[in-house]
């Protein structure tokens, strides 16, 4: 499933080991941004472990880069969100251009964010 085609219905169905063979990283977080998902290219691209994110407050302890009106407002003022945003990752490395897609719907089980490299 492509960056672009994969939907938040089949984030959703997918085990861990389903999501640790995406091309691309994947963080999902409940409503309150705890981290839940963090597949394996995400791990190996921002060089942190599973571990030390899962269960973490995202946009607080783990992508404080992500905190603004770009990414985590974002999900706070749309409840249905599916959108790519080109972006530079800035904390603890070199600048490095990304694109984010944002994936959040009303009452879902948890938010996504999908990171291209």
């Amino acid at each position: 499933m492509s960056f672009e085609a994969v939907t938040l219905a089949e984030l959703e169905a997918m085990s861990a080991t389903e999501h640790n063979l995406l091309p691309y990283g994947v963080v999902g977080f409940s409503q309150d941004t705890t981290v839940n998902v963090y597949n394996a290219t995400e791990a190996r691209m921002a060089g942190l472990d599973a571990s030390q994110v899962v269960g973490a407050h995202f946009f607080e302890a783990v992508a404080q880069c992500m905190n603004n009106f770009m990414v985590a407002q974002r999900f706070q003022d749309e409840p249905e969100l599916d959108d790519i945003v080109p972006y530079v990752l800035t904390l603890r490395m070199r600048p490095t251009r990304v694109r984010l897609r944002l994936l959040a719907r009303a009452g879902g089980l948890r938010r996504y964010i999908l990171v291209e490299r």
